[in-house]
């Protein structure tokens, strides 16, 4: 297999299990719980995507890695994490525009993920030590973001 191929398949079974282990044991717990309780758990992986910053420091990615990637993609995760700790914050606290703001963690993270792929494979760029965001951390990422969807737009009684 060639390394395109390893990427690929790793990034699909990625996917896969978690889509398994969120729709067998977590996604079941969620649903029976208020939509402002049970995004708390979905926002908390997503306040860590500052680590996309890793993007940013040349001792961890190769040289030469695309500005048009690195750039966007380290902020974009950096804004996503930061807006999702405030409306974590909202959502603990029962802040009143809470839910609006956790559509816009979603709606932005989703417009990043989507982004970095796009222009990681349209620049075929080499990710070095960060090898493990796009093919462990991206996948969990998506599939979250397909959960607080599914929350989101779920009718309240």
């Amino acid at each position: 297999m060639n390394p395109q191929q390893i990427f690929g398949l790793q990034f699909v079974l990625s996917l896969f299990v978690g889509t398994l282990l969120a729709r067998w044991y977590v996604w079941p717990v969620l649903v029976t719980v208020p939509v402002r309780r049970a995004l708390i758990p979905l926002l908390f992986v997503h306040a860590t995507r500052y680590i996309g910053l890793v993007f940013l420091v040349p001792t961890v990615v190769p040289p030469g890695l695309p500005a048009a990637f690195a750039k966007p993609a380290a902020y974009g995760d950096l804004l996503t994490g930061l807006l999702a700790i405030v409306a974590l914050l909202a959502l603990r606290n029962d802040w009143p525009g809470a839910l609006p703001l956790a559509w816009l963690v979603n709606i932005v993270g989703v417009i990043d993920l989507l982004n970095a792929l796009f222009e990681g494979l349209r620049h075929g760029v080499s990710l070095g030590a960060a090898y493990y965001i796009p093919t462990v951390a991206v996948p969990v990422l998506l599939i979250t973001h397909a959960m607080m969807f599914g929350l989101l737009g779920r009718r309240r009684p």
